[in-house]
């Protein structure tokens, strides 16, 4: 609700009371009973006009066609209220804010001039031209008449100021709708896309290191007895370390990995695991102490780690996989390399590993590096701030 619309009822007394006093005045005025009653009818019918029409003309919305018909009622019966008696001229006090607030500022002139102008009118029709009193009478109703255009056009501006600021309020809260709206989308999406990428790094890859291990020891249990029970509890430590990424995934905190370890540690323990399941010669290298880093910097580190690895035991065939660790700079680099088949970088994969290595490298204002030839092995860089 706008602020002409809270405080329209100040208008409605303003109107009772303009009607009141001038419906008074001419009950006390010095005519005859037949002028008084005629006055008072025309009063009565303008108020009735204004009750019936004019109010919903105000309040309601904006309207298209001029209101000729409720103008001209209101015209007719102001005539007929001066011509009866000419203290019926006080309910211009009513009538002109009524003619501003529903029609066009020019028209409203108009028509508020005419109405000032019907009392002088009566006054001459009633006495002539001679009447001592339209001395003092006519320079006061060029005054009236000025009076009420700037006042008109002052409360007309009123009310389009508030008509505008209430459409800008309007505006400005399906706006901030719209924000709001595409705030919660964009947040929905990054929030599926931080756990798409959680999911791939982690449980995904946990899981496919189990169902390795599981062929593995189904190839193992009539063979080798001992190599499947150790491949069982390898796969059932990955079990327990999946179960613990899924429920620090759901509690939102960091990977598990690092939760219990170092980043340095934790990147060994990979290297390790991958010896472990696939037989691959896999060494780690850290070129002195490393810095305290951020959480997320450690953890695109780790994530980046998994995911390299991660494409050395399903894709590469390698037979030699290196991974080094060290500082220049001011900056982390985190090398993984691998003898295996290659590939073409510039080739589409399809797949969501590389890309989510990037996106989260890039978080931290990291940058990805892949060097590799079909046939020649893998390189995969990364580099993050310190």
């Amino acid at each position: 609700m706008n602020a002409w619309e809270r405080f329209y009822w100040l208008w409605e007394v303003l109107f009772g009371i303009t009607f009141a006093a001038t419906t008074a005045l001419v009950v006390f005025d010095d005519g005859t009973t037949t002028d008084k009653t005629v006055a008072i009818l025309c009063l009565t019918g303008i108020a009735v006009a204004y009750l019936v029409r004019g109010r919903r003309l105000i309040k309601g919305p904006d309207h298209e066609d001029t209101p000729w018909l409720f103008t001209g009622v209101v015209m007719l019966f102001l005539a007929g209220a001066n011509f009866a008696s000419t203290t019926s001229s006080f309910i211009l006090f009513f009538v002109c804010p009524v003619l501003y607030m529903t029609l066009s500022t020019k028209t409203a002139s108009i028509f508020t001039t005419i109405g000032v102008l019907l009392g002088p009118a009566s006054s001459i029709a009633r006495g002539g031209f001679d009447q001592p009193a339209l001395r003092i009478l006519l320079p006061m109703t060029a005054i009236l008449i000025v009076f009420s255009i700037l006042a008109g056009r002052y409360t007309s501006q009123i009310i389009e100021q508030s008509k505008s600021r209430a459409a800008l309020i309007e505006q400005l809260k399906a706006s901030q709708a719209e924000v709001s709206r595409l705030s919660r989308e964009a947040g929905t999406a990054a929030e599926r896309e931080r756990m798409a990428r959680e999911i791939h790094d982690t449980l995904a890859q946990g899981f496919t290191s189990i169902v390795t291990l599981t062929q593995a020891i189904e190839s193992e249990m009539d063979t080798d007895p001992k190599a499947a029970r150790r491949h069982l509890e390898l796969a059932a430590r990955t079990a327990r370390e999946n179960l613990a990424e899924a429920r620090a995934m759901v509690a939102a905190q960091g990977p598990s990995a690092l939760a219990a370890a170092s980043l340095e540690e934790a990147l060994r323990r990979q290297v390790e695991r991958l010896t472990e399941e696939t037989g691959i010669e896999a060494s780690i290298e850290v070129e002195g102490p490393l810095p305290a880093l951020p959480m997320p910097t450690e953890v695109v580190l780790l994530r980046a780690a998994q995911e390299a690895l991660s494409n050395i035991r399903k894709h590469s065939r390698a037979t030699l996989v290196s991974l080094r660790l060290s500082v220049v700079d001011g900056r982390v680099r985190l090398g993984v390399t691998d003898d295996g088949t290659g590939f073409d970088p510039a080739a589409p994969t399809g797949g969501f590993g590389l890309a989510g290595m990037r996106t989260r490298t890039d978080q931290v204002g990291g940058i990805v590096t892949l060097k590799s030839e079909p046939g020649a092995g893998t390189t995969v860089e990364l580099e993050v701030p310190a």
